[in-house]
C-alpha cells in the first residue's frame, strides 16, 4: 500500500477526559450519522484510555460535519481536539494499530532479535561441527594412506598422499 490520503471517514479524537469510555464517545459523536465503529486505545499498564480515540463514521461527509462542530468543543469539562486520522493511526484494518500501545511491536522484535540470534549460534554450530567432520574425514584418509604406505610401495610415490602426511604430522605436534 502506497501513501494513503487522510482517512476521511475516521475521526482522531484527542483530549478526552479519563471518565469518557466509547460509549459516551459514541453518544458525543451519533448526532453528525451513522458511527461504523469506536475506539479507545488503552494503556496496558493502567487499562484506561490514553486520553485519545477515534470515531469512524459510515459516510465521510458525516465525519467532516462532525469535525467541524466537535474540534474544540468540550467534554467531561476537557477541550476536544478532532482531526481526519491518519493512515499511520488506525493502519492494520478494522481493529487498528492505534488499539495498541506504541511498544506493543517491541515484544515481537525482541522475539526475532532472538530467533536471529538462535539462528546465528545454530549455524556457528554447524559450521563448526561440519569442519570437525571434515577434519576428522582427512585424517582418517591420511591414517588410511599411511597405512596403504606401509602395504603399498605405490603410494609412497604419490606426492598428495605424502604432503597430507606431512600436514598431519605437523598439526599433531602443534
Amino acid at each position: 500500500m502506497a501513501n494513503l490520503p487522510v482517512q476521511k471517514n475516521t475521526l482522531y479524537v484527542g483530549g478526552l477526559a479519563e471518565e469518557v469510555n466509547e460509549a459516551i464517545l459514541h453518544a458525543a459523536f451519533i448526532p453528525f450519522g451513522d458511527i461504523k465503529d469506536v475506539k479507545t486505545p488503552l494503556d496496558q499498564a493502567t487499562q484506561k484510555h490514553r486520553s485519545f480515540g477515534f470515531v469512524t463514521f459510515l459516510e465521510k461527509e458525516d465525519a467532516a460535519a462532525a469535525m467541524d462542530n466537535m474540534d474544540g468543543a468540550e467534554l467531561y469539562g476537557r477541550v476536544l481536539t478532532v482531526n481526519y486520522a491518519l493512515p499511520e493511526r488506525i493502519k492494520g484494518g478494522e481493529q487498528g494499530w492505534a488499539a495498541q500501545p506504541i511498544w506493543a511491536d517491541a515484544d515481537t522484535w525482541f522475539e526475532r532479535q532472538q530467533q536471529e540470534e538462535e539462528m546465528q549460534r545454530i549455524q556457528a554450530e554447524n559450521r563448526a561441527a561440519m569442519q570437525a567432520a571434515e577434519e576428522l574425514h582427512r585424517k582418517k584418509m591420511a591414517q588410511e594412506r599411511e597405512g596403504e604406505k606401509e602395504d603399498d610401495s605405490e603410494v609412497k610415490d604419490d606426492p598428495m598422499a605424502r604432503a597430507e602426511v606431512e600436514v598431519l604430522k605437523q598439526n599433531n605436534s602443534s
